[in-house]
């Protein structure tokens, strides 16, 4: 489940690409089925090892080649990237800024990293829904190492743009997916046994796998009212 969309970052084969708090990998494995050189940074070490399992596992199955493959998967602060000026043309951020108390020294570093001319995807989670998240459950932010603030589109641009970059576009994404994180934290964010829980996870499962066309549309109506994420697409000026 991509949040950042390719075409509009722009992105080409051979591109070198920095997935900047990658999780387990889902930004990094399809910027590699497109043939960029892609690092994947995160801060845990679970993900790391995943991300590392995954890409391995890939070449196994015959997904990509060892050839073809250009990975590297480091655990890594997003304060201090282990990188020099300049050193990538495409730069993702999915899902990070609200867990970083210094967020502009942060961007800081992305703007820093990326090459005159190249583009930058981020995403946060949208300021509506995340508003009732919160309002719904303090467990969903209120944990270690969880959402530390709600953006505003306009202080995120404003942040952003500090650091030398400039805005080409936006949207929001995944319109299926804020009821079924309302309904969590209604609930219980750790209550997965929950009966309409499970049944809308089984919906959001299914919709990745099958890509139906109801589903399709559906999410193609509701992401511009309620998605759960923000993208802003920048760029960094020659």
């Amino acid at each position: 489940m991509l949040t950042a969309q390719y075409e509009r970052l722009g992105l080409r084969p051979d591109d070198k690409v920095l997935d900047l708090g990658c999780g387990f990998g889902r930004h990094a494995f399809e910027a590699a089925r497109r043939g960029a050189s892609v690092v994947a940074l995160d801060a845990g070490e679970d993900e790391v090892l995943g991300v590392a399992a995954t890409f391995a596992a890939m070449v196994e199955a015959g997904e990509l080649t060892s050839g073809s493959l250009h990975a590297n998967v480091v655990r890594g602060d997003a304060l201090h990237l282990p990188f020099p000026d300049a050193t990538f043309d495409r730069v993702i951020c999915s899902e990070v800024l609200e867990h970083i108390p210094e967020d502009v020294a942060a961007m800081g570093e992305l703007t820093r990293v990326l090459r005159p001319g190249g583009t930058m995807a981020i995403t946060v989670p949208r300021f509506g829904p995340e508003l009732v998240n919160w309002a719904l459950s303090d467990e969903y932010h209120n944990v270690p190492g969880g959402h530390i603030r709600i953006y505003r589109r306009s202080v995120l641009e404003e942040r952003l743009t500090s650091t030398g970059l400039v805005l080409t576009g936006h949207h929001y994404a995944h319109g299926l997916h804020s009821p079924y994180w309302w309904l969590k934290c209604f609930v219980g964010t750790t209550n997965d046994e929950h009966r309409l829980v499970k049944l809308y996870h089984r919906l959001l499962v299914w919709d990745i796998m099958k890509k139906p066309r109801a589903t399709r549309y559906a999410e193609r109506v509701l992401s511009p009212l309620m998605g759960k994420s923000i993208v802003l697409y920048l760029r960094k000026p020659q």
